[in-house]
C-alpha cells in the first residue's frame, strides 16, 4: 500500500487520489467501531462533516496552519464522540443505531442554523496555508504528500490499537459481551474508548478533506453520507484491516467516473451493494482473505 501510494500521483490525479484516501481514513475509523466492537453508528457522518467545518473555519478565520487546522477538528470530532458515545452505548442493537441517527440529524439542524458554518452556502475558499509555515500547499502535489501522510498515520494507529491487548478485548466485546463482562472487562468503557477514537479519526478525515478542496458544506454532515461509509465498509470488508480501503476505492472510483451518468449513479451503487451481500458475504477483500487463508 505504501509503494502504492509512492507511485500513483505519478500516474493518476491527485486530486482523485486526495479524495478516495480521505474516505478511505473515514472508513476504517468507522470500521474500527462496527468490525472489531460490533457496534452500528448511521450517525458518522457528523463527526466527518463536523472536523471538516471546524478545520475549515479554523484555517480560515483564525488562521492556523494546516497540521493545526487538521487536528482541531479531529479534537472536536473526538469531544462529540465523547457525548454521543456516553449517550448511546448504553443500549444495544438497533437502539445504538437510532441514537446514532438521531444525534447525527441533531449536529446536521445546528449545523444549518450556526453562523460560522455558512447555512447552505458552506465555508468557502478555505486556505490550504503552508504546513509547518514553510511549505505551501497550493500545488496539489504537494497537498498529496500531506494528505498521504495523514491517512497512513490514522491506517497504523487502527493497525496498532487492533493488534493491541486493548484490540483483543474488542473482538471478544463483538464476539460474546456477556463473557467478557464474566471475565472481568468493563466493556462499556471499552466501547466508549472506541467510539471516541472512531469519531476523532473521521473527524481528522473529513478536516483533511476540507483543506483538500478548499469547502466545507452539509453534504458532508448529512445522513446519506453515514450510508456511504457503511456501503464502503460492507463492500470492501467487515473487520478487515485493508477492505475498508477497497470499498472507499471503489465507491469513490464510481462517483468520480459515473459522475456523468447523473442520479444512475446511486443505482448502480445499490446494484453493487446488493451483488456484494448475495455474493461476497464477507466483502471483496474479505472473501479474498477467506480464499487464502489470510488476515487482510
Amino acid at each position: 500500500m505504501i509503494v502504492f501510494l509512492a507511485v500513483a500521483p505519478f500516474f493518476l490525479y491527485p486530486v482523485f487520489l486526495m479524495k478516495l484516501l480521505c474516505f478511505a481514513l473515514f472508513a476504517c475509523a468507522f470500521n474500527l467501531l462496527i468490525g472489531y466492537v460490533g457496534l452500528l453508528s448511521f450517525g458518522h457522518a457528523a463527526y466527518f462533516g463536523m472536523g471538516g467545518y471546524l478545520a475549515g473555519h479554523a484555517a480560515k478565520v483564525w488562521g492556523l496552519s494546516p497540521e493545526l487546522a487538521i487536528i482541531t477538528g479531529g479534537l472536536v470530532a473526538a469531544a462529540l464522540g465523547v457525548v454521543a458515545g456516553w449517550i448511546a452505548i448504553r443500549r444495544q442493537g438497533i437502539y445504538f443505531a437510532m441514537i446514532t441517527l438521531a444525534l447525527a440529524q441533531m449536529i446536521y439542524f445546528f449545523c444549518v442554523q450556526a453562523p460560522f458554518t455558512g447555512g447552505e452556502d458552506g465555508i468557502q475558499a478555505i486556505p490550504r496555508g503552508s504546513l509547518f509555515g514553510l511549505i505551501p500547499l497550493d500545488r496539489d502535489m504537494s497537498m498529496y504528500w500531506l494528505v498521504a501522510g495523514v491517512f497512513l498515520a490514522g491506517f497504523l494507529m487502527i493497525q496498532r490499537v487492533v493488534h493491541s491487548p486493548f484490540g483483543q478485548v474488542m473482538k471478544a466485546i463483538r464476539e460474546n459481551e456477556p463473557r467478557a463482562t464474566s471475565l472481568g472487562y468493563r466493556t462499556d468503557d471499552y466501547k466508549l474508548v472506541t467510539f471516541i477514537l472512531s469519531a476523532g479519526l473521521s473527524g481528522v478525515a473529513g478536516a483533511t478533506k476540507s483543506l483538500v478542496f478548499g469547502i466545507a458544506t452539509l453534504t458532508d454532515v448529512h445522513w446519506s453520507m453515514s450510508g456511504e461509509v457503511v456501503l464502503m465498509t460492507l463492500v470492501g470488508g467487515l473487520g478487515t484491516l485493508f477492505g475498508p480501503v477497497v470499498g472507499a476505492a471503489v465507491v469513490v472510483t464510481m462517483q468520480n467516473y459515473l459522475a456523468e451518468m447523473g442520479a444512475w449513479v446511486t443505482v448502480i451503487q445499490g446494484g453493487i451493494f446488493v451483488v456484494v451481500v448475495l455474493a461476497f458475504r464477507r466483502g471483496i477483500l474479505g472473501e479474498i482473505a477467506n480464499l487464502l487463508r489470510v488476515k487482510l
